[in-house]
């Protein structure tokens, strides 16, 4: 009998889904039902100018698409397997909880401390002044509970159900690939027909975001399965949009160079996930037994 690990313990391979259910089957019924509900919202949001009157319009349709995943995952799940099991809501141990926390932080200030050292696009004092204070706590855990849950729906999609998919059938190196490329794709109609981009040319946000969404995918995917929870990848994913979309641009200085720099269609973030991502992949042989390798 071959065992995965779970964030509950040890389970049996067939625990991972109903025995008789061919993964390749709800693999692809959930990639189809996630981007068939996300292009509703891809929709809306396209057909939205980006305008202040339509700030929380806007916001309601982000929400919208990014539960899209977790949304397939569930009826996926409750079609197929009947039940709600096997998304990984156990915390796991905490040490990966906290990696999830520290590891965005501490690469978003490292990105953007180099910018501020080196002048590309400096500190700014003034803004620190009002962001660095007592009062601005509830506000700053306020933003990180609100990334935070636009990042569960993701992730209940993305690492709860389609890593976990793929682990009943695949090696770590295919099953972090795919589900990196898949969540790559999803990305792109916002990119390519929305204002989802950075400030530089169209080409140029998908040269540098294509391969930081395929390094981070693949770390989200050692998290989840190292820690067999969820929620080290949706406290990654929520801590990242926070610190690298807010917080630190908050403390910096607006530059042309830095926009090419910094943030998520930043060249930077690109170069540190794809190290961070050939790092986490040397460290495969960490991970429990899965399914596919016949361990």
């Amino acid at each position: 009998m071959k065992y995965f690990l779970t964030g509950k313990g040890n389970i049996t391979r067939d625990e991972l889904s109903t025995p008789a259910t061919n993964p390749k089957k709800t693999v692809i019924t959930f990639v189809v039902l996630t981007f068939l509900l996300s292009s509703i919202f891809w929709y809306l949001t396209s057909r939205t100018p980006l305008v202040a009157d339509n700030t929380t319009l806007l916001l309601l349709y982000t929400v919208g698409s990014m539960w899209c995943p977790a949304l397939a995952a569930v009826i996926t799940r409750l079609y197929y397997q009947h039940n709600l099991k096997g998304f990984g809501v156990g915390l796991g141990k905490p040490i990966w909880l906290l990696v999830g926390i520290l590891l965005p932080i501490t690469v978003g200030l490292f990105m953007f401390g180099s910018a501020w050292i080196t002048s590309i696009a400096p500190f700014n004092p003034q803004k620190a002044a009002s962001v660095l204070t007592i009062s601005f706590i509830p506000a700053l855990l306020l933003g990180i509970l609100f990334n935070s849950f636009l990042a569960a729906g993701e992730e209940f999609g993305w690492r709860g159900f389609l890593v976990l998919e793929l682990v009943r059938f695949q090696t770590f190196t295919q099953l972090a690939l795919l589900s990196a490329a898949v969540w790559t794709l999803w990305h792109l109609p916002l990119i390519i027909f929305g204002s989802y981009h950075g400030t530089g040319s169209l080409l140029f946000s998908l040269a540098v975001f294509i391969p930081s969404v395929m390094g981070v995918g693949l770390i989200l995917a050692w998290l989840r399965i190292i820690s067999g929870s969820v929620w080290g990848a949706v406290l990654f994913h929520g801590f990242w949009n926070y610190f690298i979309q807010q917080f630190y641009p908050a403390l910096t200085e607006s530059t042309d160079a830095g926009e090419m720099m910094l943030g998520e269609f930043g060249w930077f973030v690109a170069l540190m996930y794809v190290i961070l991502a050939l790092i986490f992949w040397y460290y495969r042989n960490k991970l429990p037994p899965l399914p596919a390798e016949g361990v």
